[in-house]
């Protein structure tokens, strides 16, 4: 019989290149066995069909997971035009096929209209909830509900390859951008309709995937020495907020979970270290009187 699965303490983030065809959560569980981690989380979900930058959060690192909510991302993206899914994807059943008649110059025109800050209608497949049942629940149901519109930003699109039916473009966008939808209203626009034939996350916030490591690689691995070099520390994940450091008296109080007065620093959540460079948590500064947040053990 197998043994009893080994478990660790295992405390970091870990760039991960998911693979097509799985889901975020199976290679969530996948890298958590390849550490023996107790612990473990992801910072966004990505499609079984869509591949990339999957961070994957360890241990104490869990904590910050929501840090990363907010992030901008970045994707390659793969529209083919002509053919309209009931998913916006390759999943779907096909709705319509037609031959379309765009040629470069007038994909790249219409890209240039979905600049800046754009509405987007949520698909019904999504994980977006109502009445605490995920669209997608509904959608598999047969059901469609009244979705009302997002506003989203997207900061970049670029064409970077057009191939007759095929183009590949580039995108950098808020949080909460579909690109399924994207690809959807571009054939919309364009007057022949088009689905997203493929997709990739080139980048969650500052991380990317040019710094991640395949999960197969993770697997492999001789042993967890080497793959836990291959860890980020948990504070990366809030690089953005703003830093204080506190003395040895200060963060003893912090670390107990008290107030700490006199505290110099913007208003607003901060990283919170011991002098020495410990990572103690994040904290929440107001009018120089700091409280715990989120403390890490």
């Amino acid at each position: 019989m197998p043994g009893k699965p080994f478990h660790r303490r295992v405390d970091g983030v870990l760039l991960l290149d998911k693979p097509l065809g799985v889901s975020s959560n199976a290679v969530l569980q996948r890298a958590r066995r390849a550490y023996g981690a107790l612990r473990a989380g992801h910072t966004g979900t990505l499609d079984p069909l869509a591949s990339g930058l999957l961070p994957v959060c360890f241990g104490e690192a869990t904590k910050l997971s929501s840090e990363m909510l907010d992030a901008g991302k970045a994707y390659r993206a793969e529209i083919r035009l002509g053919i309209r899914t009931s998913t916006g994807d390759a999943e779907g059943d096909v709705l319509s096929d037609i031959r379309p008649d765009t040629n470069r110059d007038q994909f790249a025109a219409v890209l240039e209209q979905f600049r800046g800050e754009i509405e987007q209608v949520p698909p019904m497949h999504s994980a977006l909830k109502r009445n605490g049942q995920a669209l997608y629940t509904l959608a598999r149901r047969g059901e469609t509900v009244e979705r009302p519109p997002r506003k989203v930003m997207i900061y970049r699109i670029d064409l970077v390859e057009f191939n007759g039916p095929l183009a590949r473009i580039q995108v950098d966008c808020s949080k909460g951008t579909y690109i399924r939808v994207l690809a959807e209203d571009i054939g919309e626009m364009l007057g022949c309709g088009a689905h997203l034939s493929a997709l990739q996350r080139t980048r969650v916030g500052d991380f990317r995937l040019d710094d991640a490591i395949a999960l197969h690689l993770v697997e492999e691995a001789a042993n967890r020495e080497s793959i836990d070099g291959w860890l980020l520390p948990p504070d990366t994940l809030a690089a953005a907020r703003p830093r204080v450091d506190l003395s040895g008296e200060n963060a003893v109080r912090f670390r107990h979970g008290r107030l700490v007065g006199s505290c110099p620093g913007p208003d607003g959540t901060v990283r919170v270290y011991a002098q020495g460079g410990g990572f103690l948590g994040l904290g929440c500064l107001e009018d120089s009187v700091l409280s715990v947040q989120r403390g890490m053990n």
